[in-house]
């Protein structure tokens, strides 16, 4: 028996050989993960950001960027900004928000700059402001630093000015510049810079439109743009007008005088119409009673064509007397009392 265990127990040398073995072993693991993140973890433990060895092991088996996460970590600890768990931007957060298809670096850089410009933005607002899409970043800058957009925006045909027109009918050509500013809180949800220019431009129409002449425009553009901010433009949308700026006005054409004359030119063409409609009729009646003229004349020569057969008649009936006989019939004749004293 003892002989057996004896011989199944390690001795010394052999002991120490498999331990040096493990250590071997051990040390390639670390020289190979040391080689592989070791910079990042140097990095990251520098520069205190709290990016421990496991968490870029596991980012490496989730396919995310270790050193968009590392340089992210350490731009939000060198900003002053808190990197713990429950409210900070902690390694596991950025990892969610990129698994979840955002932007961190950009999402840092935002909450950076709000930070230095006193912005109340935190990371849950802002992950979700990038995961809608917008840009958070340039909502930042454009809030810190408004940014101005023409009114109108130039169209493929090239127009870059509005067309509205005053009371008198005079057109005027009008172009705006639209200074707004990111409104964080309305950014998810609210209206686009597409919104902001089409209700400008309604209220720069408006707002010519309500004036009694062009030359009271001309003499003071600046109602334009009181007239356009009193209607709220900027609301339910992502930004916040600070200004509107008349930056060129132009005299268009007459557009009340060429629908005055277009109206002329069509109450001409109706009184013609008229006219002709009732020259048509005088005409038609003119026919009508020459129509008649030819009938009358018509039945004139039948008649005519019976006289002389009803005077033959008459010849033969014995009909047709003379014209003493005729004088003689016309005579009154004396009563018999005349006659008996005439005798």
């Amino acid at each position: 028996m003892e002989l057996m265990v004896s011989s199944w127990l390690p001795t010394a040398g052999q002991a120490m050989g498999g331990v040096a073995i493990i250590a071997i072993l051990i040390g390639l693991v670390l020289i190979g993960l040391f080689a592989k993140w070791g910079s990042y973890w140097v990095q990251a433990y520098m520069s205190d950001a709290d990016v421990s060895m496991a968490s870029l092991v596991a980012m490496s088996f989730l396919r995310i960027d270790q050193r968009m996460i590392v340089t992210s970590k350490i731009m939000v600890r060198q900003a002053g900004l808190p990197i713990d768990g429950n409210s900070g931007m902690s390694t596991a957060r950025l990892q969610a928000h990129t698994l979840a298809g955002g932007d961190v670096t950009n999402v840092v850089k935002a909450i950076i700059a709000a930070h230095r410009a006193n912005i109340d933005l935190d990371f849950d607002r802002a992950c979700a402001i990038d995961l809608a899409g917008r840009d958070v970043l340039r909502a930042v800058q454009t809030s810190v630093s408004p940014r101005v957009i023409h009114c109108p925006k130039e169209a493929e045909d090239g127009k870059t000015t509005l067309s509205a027109v005053a009371k008198n009918g005079v057109e005027l050509l009008v172009g705006a510049r639209v200074t707004v500013r990111t409104n964080l809180t309305q950014l998810i949800g609210g209206a686009t810079e597409e919104t902001i220019i089409a209700r400008v431009g309604q209220g720069i129409i408006t707002a010519i439109g309500s004036a009694k002449s062009h030359m009271d425009v001309l003499e003071m553009p600046s109602q334009i743009s009181a007239g356009a901010m009193a209607h709220g433009l900027d609301a339910n949308t992502a930004f916040t007008i600070v200004s509107i700026d008349i930056a060129d006005i132009d005299v268009g054409e007459n557009i009340g005088a060429r629908l005055q004359s277009d109206q002329a030119d069509a109450d001409i063409r109706i009184a013609r119409a008229s006219a002709e409609i009732r020259r048509a009729e005088a005409l038609a009646e003119e026919q009508k009673m020459k129509a008649k003229v030819t009938e009358n004349r018509a039945a004139f020569v039948l008649v005519e064509a019976k006289v002389p057969a009803a005077i033959a008649d008459a010849f033969r009936a014995g009909q047709l007397r003379s014209e003493r006989q005729v004088i003689e019939s016309t005579r009154p004749r004396p009563s018999h009392r005349r006659m008996h004293d005439e005798r």
